[in-house]
């Protein structure tokens, strides 16, 4: 039996801590695993002891990194002390991009020659891509989770950068009819940040659309973190909403939606992959407004960026306007064809997710870490 590779994962949010546990169940499929690091429910289940609680990394937006700057600096600190202590094998950094790269950065200016990787590659596709050449010195490789993002960084200079898919393919399933009238799925993000700036939108719009005929009910997806804040939040809503912590409970309540009201970010892909129609809503802080003005408002809805195509409603607000919302979910929710249209896209997102591109086929994660272990 090989000997147990040590691994450090630090995974700073929930998706992430989904990536870095499927990322260990797959390791430990080939060879054993000692493993160190920060995580969150899926990683303590593969037996991980989180150096600090993972929320302590959690956040977005540059007003909620100025608010917690004094903590993320000594979280830094603390990480790479126990890094060049435990001396491990490889470093495997999940997404929290600003807190990854100035990790990196800590620990090479260290003297750490192991590979440190990056899974989840920064949006340098989207904005600011000189960041590009500036991760080449810090990450041995970048695993990417769409398609697009090696050829993107190959171009402008970065490492070298793989694509092992999605951890929402792990859950994609077959499309649902979206003609027939059902369920109403209401997803406000997975922060809390956005879940405060999310839900008044999302209850204007529960409201609303509970009036058409053929509405069966509503659901809020949601980390069982949050389930009890979410039951006091729907509490005097006009309509009940259902809160559903469970993975497949949610899964099988996808099968019966006919429309999506969601905040933007990897859930849209998630819905994409599930055949689930959408309108897709963002209220930003002032430092995004600005960015996203800069950068002539793109688009913010991953199914859309796949596909370089305007696929769902986007309303992406300064301050909160409960109308636009309204009458963009009332209007899809009306239209069986658009949604139709949608499900249909949505095919073509699984199958380059599935595959991969010419230049960048789908690779198992796992292989990719152990290409950088001697003897793997």
């Amino acid at each position: 039996m090989p000997e147990p590779l040590k691994l450090f994962v630090l995974a700073g949010e929930h998706s992430g801590d989904r990536l870095g546990g499927d990322l260990v169940r797959r390791l430990r499929q080939r060879r054993p695993v000692d493993l160190i690091g920060v995580g969150g429910h899926d990683l303590i289940a593969e037996r991980m002891v989180p150096l600090y609680p993972m929320e302590n990394l959690s956040v977005m937006g540059f007003g909620d990194v100025l608010k917690r700057l004094p903590l993320l600096l000594w979280r830094i600190e603390q990480t790479a002390r126990a890094i060049l202590r435990a001396k491990p094998d490889l470093v495997v950094l999940i997404d929290a991009q600003v807190f990854s790269q100035r990790l990196a950065t800590r620990l090479r200016k260290a003297g750490y020659g192991a590979p440190i990787l990056l899974y989840v590659s920064p949006t340098v596709w989207g904005r600011a891509p000189e960041r590009a050449k500036k991760l080449q010195p810090l990450f041995d490789e970048v695993l990417a989770v769409l398609p697009f993002e090696p050829a993107v960084m190959r171009r402008l200079g970065g490492p070298p950068t793989s694509y092992v898919g999605h951890p929402a393919l792990l859950e994609a399933q077959d499309a649902p009819d979206s003609n027939a009238a059902g369920l109403i799925a209401l997803l406000p993000g997975s922060r809390a940040g956005e879940i405060g700036r999310h839900m008044p939108l999302l209850k204007a719009a529960a409201s609303a659309l509970a009036t058409m005929p053929g509405i069966e009910g509503f659901f809020l997806p949601a980390l069982p973190a949050f389930a009890d804040r979410m039951h006091r939040l729907v509490a005097d809503w006009p309509v009940p909403v259902r809160i559903v912590t469970d993975r497949a409970e949610r899964r099988a309540l996808y099968r019966r939606t006919m429309l999506a009201v969601t905040d933007a970010g990897t859930v849209t892909l998630e819905l994409a992959l599930a055949g689930v129609p959408m309108v897709v809503t963002h209220v930003m802080d002032r430092p995004q407004a600005h960015m996203y003005r800069v950068l002539d408002y793109p688009r913010v809805s991953l199914p859309s960026i796949i596909l370089g195509e305007a696929l769902v409603p986007e309303i992406v607000l300064l301050d909160p306007d409960p109308a636009a919302l309204v009458a963009a979910a009332l209007s899809l929710a009306g239209d069986p064809a658009r949604r139709a249209a949608q499900t249909a896209a949505f095919q073509r997102v699984r199958q380059m997710m599935e595959t991969g591109l010419p230049d960048a086929p789908r690779e198992d994660p796992a292989d990719r870490i152990l290409a950088h272990v001697r003897g793997g």
